[in-house]
């Protein structure tokens, strides 16, 4: 079976991983960003990726870069027919790009050109798009340019965060890439002028505008769930939307709380309104409007992100 080079650093790369050793494919090496510092300790974090080839016990390199000549030598020495990268977090230099055989083969979650970058899943929400996919790109020295040897759709749902998308494209990329390895697909050259860019998420994002339409702020709280999380403030407190839906447009100032029940937690917006269905208190746990009523009234006129 073909022998492989792995690169890759999040849950994303672990279900492309898995599903090449699930399917018999030879991965004689596997590349993971250094340990970072993380959690209230900051001590050093493994990556998902190093934890999951540590136990499938494979071999591990982890650069702070690939433009060092020594690792390069190690690439070479491998004699991999081809490199397979899914959100690896390194750039790959020129010299790297042609030491497989069959060059390198990145899983990108959109449908290149649109959302080339570092966040696709999110700015695909944020946008609105009602599809995204998974290309399976041959890679070349430029951002998500390179030619395109696969790529599969799917739609997205109203009711889709960041982490239900995730999984689904991680599950999508897994089986793309194995039969994109498997055959020998044509590479189609990308057509620049429907480029988009998909830059990386700020947390400064995260912060909720109760002025902008319910659509948008939907969008805005499902995107950014699970990271970092779409924020508001009540009072000096701050809260953290997870999941909303619009309402039924109601009369109210933007981000007043025009009533709180079981059902949700209704908040003006700019156009409409947006029906809270779960939050969170700083420092507390996520809960569901129900729950969260539970334990701390909320009258209808209170504002949010005041």
């Amino acid at each position: 079976m073909m022998k492989l080079i792995f690169a890759g650093t999040p849950e994303f790369a672990v279900v492309a991983l898995d599903g090449l050793l699930d399917a018999g494919f030879d991965v004689a090496l596997v590349l993971t960003q250094p340990d970072r510092p993380a959690g209230r300790g900051m001590g050093p974090r493994p990556s998902a990726v190093k934890r999951s080839a540590l136990a499938r016990g494979l071999r591990l390199l982890q650069p702070a870069s690939l433009k060092d000549e020594t690792v390069q030598q190690q690439l070479r020495a491998v004699g991999a027919q081809a490199m397979v990268v899914a959100a690896y977090g390194l750039l790959l230099p020129g010299a790297v790009l042609t030491i497989p055989a069959r060059g390198c083969l990145n899983i990108h979650a959109s449908l290149l050109p649109r959302w080339r970058g570092a966040a696709p899943i999110q700015r695909a929400l944020l946008a609105g798009d009602r599809e995204t996919g998974v290309t399976i790109m041959q890679m070349d020295a430029g951002l998500d340019t390179g030619a395109i040897l696969m790529q599969e759709k799917i739609a997205i749902h109203d009711d889709d965060t960041a982490q239900t998308l995730h999984d689904r494209l991680a599950r999508l990329g897994a089986s793309c890439i194995v039969r994109a390895l498997s055959g020998q697909p044509s590479p189609c050259a990308q057509d620049d002028a429907g480029a988009t860019y998909a830059e990386k998420i700020s947390k400064a994002e995260a912060m909720i505008d109760w002025s902008r339409s319910a659509r948008d702020i939907c969008r805005q709280i499902h995107a950014f769930n699970p990271v970092p999380g779409a924020t508001t403030t009540l009072g000096a407190a701050t809260l953290k939307i997870w999941r909303a839906q619009p309402a039924a447009p109601a009369t109210g100032p933007p981000g007043m709380i025009l009533s709180a029940s079981a059902r949700g937690i209704v908040v003006a917006a700019g156009d409409g309104a947006v029906s809270i269905a779960e939050l969170q208190k700083a420092g507390g746990k996520r809960l569901t409007a129900a729950a969260f009523l539970a334990g701390a009234a909320l009258a209808p006129g209170a504002r949010l992100g005041t």
